[in-house]
């Protein structure tokens, strides 16, 4: 009894010393814990770890793409001299819906594939090669309508302006010469989609922070070089060649047709997404309707079109391809996740700065990290391919007047396409509707339109006010 009692004096103190030096170390790892916070980077800093992930991962593949936009505009600048360009300005007209054929086609294939992989659709090489083979057969088809209604909107176009007379040879060669550029790029580009995300999958890279570079950075070159060579080519043909080739190209529209239908993913986007690729076709004519007026008073805006314009739909189609990859990992289609349903996302705040400003909002959050970081990329990549423009063309086309302007426009480019994706993003798949499918093509259409006036805008300025 004696011996019990004493037990338990001895092991009351020590229970209430062990008790306190729990509470100590408890309060301790609390400090520490509020200090390494305090010190830390904020989750939501624009140079946070995903601040830092994104510009890692994005920049090589930024500046790939915006020095093969700088070759583009220097094609363009080039090739606006010969005579078939100088014969059918209606080729002026389909420049930007042809290039905007990797925003409609090449960067949605790329935002597809990139969250197939990201969910393990491409995991193994025969997933790679079905799924491959599927949505190529979907581009070429999706290629070769556009490419034709590209032609007969860039026709009809040039005759209500009646800047032009009608000339059959003309519009042939301007039919041929579209559904060819828009039938070679697309195979070629998606080839190279395919092969870029089965590898960037495999080394451990997010493909949505590759592929939609690297389409860029070969789209704008690979299809203006091919529009030139294959419309002066065409051009110095007799017309009736045309004939057979145009029905050779409505033979292989429709084996591709067939194909694409034998998939369930690219079935359900052959009946159902031919709205958003015909109506950026459409929006980005309206950007080549403004370079077709403003390339006869301002020849040197050839040069920075495809630039102004890359840079904007690449970074933006970045964008939107990370919000959709994060979408199909974490919420149904139809259901916006929690966090995200109560938000006002026409709030620009949101866009930039996250959900309720304080961090909070996780996806949003990290989206806004990453948008500020694209925007910090804007004005470093523009210096970078105006000073290659400068060593092609010299430097005695700039001013420090055009350069501020240019930033400046391409700053608010910019900004406009991010804040819209936020929204349309999230609009999108709260209809039901696979932003992978439908936000790209709209955005970079948008991209090329808002370009194209901000761009004649600055040109304008610039001659009227004498600033040159």
């Amino acid at each position: 009894m004696g011996v019990q009692d004493q037990g338990r004096g001895t092991q009351g103190p020590t229970l209430r010393r062990t008790t306190e030096q729990r509470q100590a170390k408890r309060k301790d790892e609390e400090k520490t814990d509020i200090k390494s916070k305090v010190d830390s980077p904020a989750k939501g800093s624009a140079f946070s770890g995903e601040g830092l992930k994104v510009v890692r991962e994005v920049c090589l593949p930024y500046l790939s793409a915006g020095l093969g936009m700088v070759g583009a505009g220097i094609v363009l600048d080039r090739v606006q001299y010969w005579d078939v360009f100088q014969n059918i300005p209606q080729l002026f007209i389909l420049v930007p819906a042809l290039i905007g054929l990797k925003g409609n086609l090449e960067m949605t294939l790329a935002s597809r594939l990139s969250t197939q992989a990201n969910l393990g659709g491409l995991d193994t090489i025969a997933q790679t090669l079905e799924l491959g083979g599927f949505n190529l057969a979907l581009t070429q088809l999706q290629g070769i309508v556009v490419g034709f209604l590209a032609a007969c909107i860039a026709l009809v176009m040039s005759a209500l302006s009646g800047d032009t007379e009608f000339n059959f040879a003309y519009m042939m060669v301007a039919c041929s010469s579209s559904i060819i550029t828009a039938s070679i790029a697309s195979f070629s580009l998606g080839l190279v989609m395919v092969a870029v995300i089965a590898v960037s999958r495999r080394l451990g890279v997010d493909p949505d922070n590759i592929a939609t570079p690297v389409a860029a950075a070969l789209g704008d070159l690979v299809t203006l070089a091919l529009l030139s060579a294959v419309a002066s080519i065409l051009y110095a043909v007799h017309p009736l060649v045309h004939v057979p080739i145009l029905l050779l190209y409505t033979l292989i529209a429709l084996y591709c047709q067939r194909i694409s239908a034998l998939n369930k993913e690219t079935k359900e986007i052959l009946k159902n997404g031919w709205t958003p690729v015909l109506s950026a076709m459409v929006i980005s004519s309206l950007g080549g309707a403004i370079l077709n007026q403003a390339i006869e008073e301002y020849p040197n805006i050839a040069m920075f079109q495809p630039v102004i314009n890359g840079v904007a739909g690449n970074l933006v189609g970045i964008q939107a391809s990370r919000i959709s990859t994060q979408l199909h990992k974490h919420a149904k289609p139809g259901v916006l996740p929690k966090e995200v349903a109560p938000i006002n996302l026409f709030n620009p705040r949101v866009t930039f700065f996250g959900g309720k400003g304080d961090g909070s909002a996780g996806q949003l959050s990290s989206n806004s990290v990453a948008a500020r970081m694209l925007l910090l990329l804007v004005v470093p990549g523009h210096i970078v391919f105006n000073t290659a423009i400068g060593f092609s063309k010299g430097f005695g086309i700039f001013s420090f007047v055009f350069v501020v302007l240019y930033l400046l426009v391409a700053i608010l480019q910019v900004s406009l396409l991010l804040h819209i994706a936020s929204i349309l993003v999230y609009k999108l798949w709260r209809r039901g509707i696979d932003p992978d499918n439908a936000a790209i093509p709209y955005l970079t259409a948008l991209g090329d339109l808002f370009g194209g006036a901000f761009l004649a805008t600055v040109f304008f300025i610039m001659d009227k006010y004498n600033l040159n």
